[in-house]
């Protein structure tokens, strides 16, 4: 096996098209996680342009790539997973019947250590570096959105009559409901984030879009478009005026659930429910098979998903001192925060402080 690693403007495009043909054979060959966008040359190139240390190992046999390894380094070889925090699936992309040594792969890197919290399934190499296994809903639509809906029926039928009930009386009451699943005016997308920010910091998160370069790439993606790849923003209108919104990506087969919100005016409407119940139509319509709501626990995704995927987090090492100060600094936060999130008799006191936190700093702004 000979690794090569570029920089992202290095890669060739005939490696661009062999990574891509990876990705939409995947399904056919018993790794549909891999078609993921998140795992996609287009999400790693456009990380590249806004983060530095953004490489891409390329694994060759008999001179024919093999796989694409997409990260992020620090100078003292630190590896992250590329878009560590905003990137919902991570790993290595391959052909049929690849296998490759971890070690090997973090020493032709030069990393002393790789960080993943979103690593896809498959990625037995790397599984046993992994400290936890967590699910992804998602929502199968590939045999057509009123099998789906049907489905939903049966398993959630009170959650599936009300919101359809709300949707309804949304258009008596504030006028004719419209959706439009591929909008292309940037203003609607200006609108998503400052009601996203909004979100953050009333429920007292930290406000992703205060990051210039997570602004940048989302517009970036948004203006992204190809056969194979886009930045989809969908957007529900009632009387003509945005209420709720979501930018997600997508593949062939595959929309990446990213960033919805609405805006709280018409919260009793439930707008963000109705928003993916018309983007699960819409989807089905344009040959998508699931959307990926992506890991976090939520009321909403336990309603509206068909069955999970798992996604680990966790560290592949070398020996190596710097690999060992970063498990020691990172190890106990991610450890507690997992404690947190997953024991309801802790996760809600911390959720009841964080928003009354962010109440307090709406009102300050």
């Amino acid at each position: 096996m000979d690794i090569s690693v570029y920089r992202p403007g290095e890669l060739s495009a005939a490696d661009r098209t062999a990574w891509t043909a990876m990705q939409s054979k995947a399904h056919l060959l018993g790794s549909p996680e891999l078609a993921n966008p998140f795992l996609s040359p287009e999400f790693a190139l456009a990380v590249g342009r806004y983060r530095r240390g953004v490489r891409i190992a390329v694994a060759r046999e008999a001179g024919e790539p093999a796989a694409y390894f997409p990260y992020q380094r620090t100078a003292t070889g630190v590896g992250r997973a590329i878009g560590l925090g905003i990137s919902d699936a991570q790993g290595v992309v391959h052909r049929p019947g690849f296998a490759w040594d971890a070690r090997e792969l973090l020493r032709a890197c030069g990393l002393a250590l790789w960080e993943f919290d979103h690593l896809v399934e498959g990625q037995r190499a790397f599984e046993a570096g992994a400290c936890g296994s967590f699910p992804s809903p998602v929502v199968d639509v590939d045999q057509g959105y009123e099998a789906y809906l049907t489905q939903l029926r049966a398993q959630s039928p009170k959650f599936t009559r009300t919101t359809l009930a709300k949707e309804r009386k949304l258009g008596r009451d504030a006028g004719e409901v419209t959706y439009v699943h591929d909008e292309r005016d940037p203003a609607a997308l200006r609108t998503l984030m400052n009601w996203k920010s909004a979100q953050y910091r009333r429920t007292g998160r930290s406000d992703r879009f205060a990051h210039d370069w997570i602004t940048r790439l989302v517009q970036h993606l948004f203006h992204t478009r190809s056969e194979s790849f886009a930045g989809i923003l969908s957007v529900l209108y009632a009387g003509g005026k945005p209420i709720a919104a979501h930018f997600g990506l997508r593949t062939e087969r595959v929309l990446a659930c990213w960033f919805p919100a609405y805006d709280p005016a018409f919260s009793k409407y439930s707008p963000g429910l109705v928003l993916h119940l018309r983007m699960a139509e819409a989807a089905a319509a344009d040959g998508i098979a699931y959307l990926d709501l992506g890991r976090g626990q939520k009321e909403y995704k336990d309603s509206l998903k068909t069955r999970e995927l798992r996604v680990s987090e966790g560290w592949v090492t070398r020996r190596h001192p710097v690999a060992v100060g970063h498990r020691v600094r990172r190890a106990p936060v991610r450890a507690l925060r997992n404690v947190v999130v997953s024991r309801p008799e802790l996760f809600e006191p911390a959720d009841k402080l964080l928003k009354r936190a962010g109440k307090i700093r709406s009102s300050r702004s």
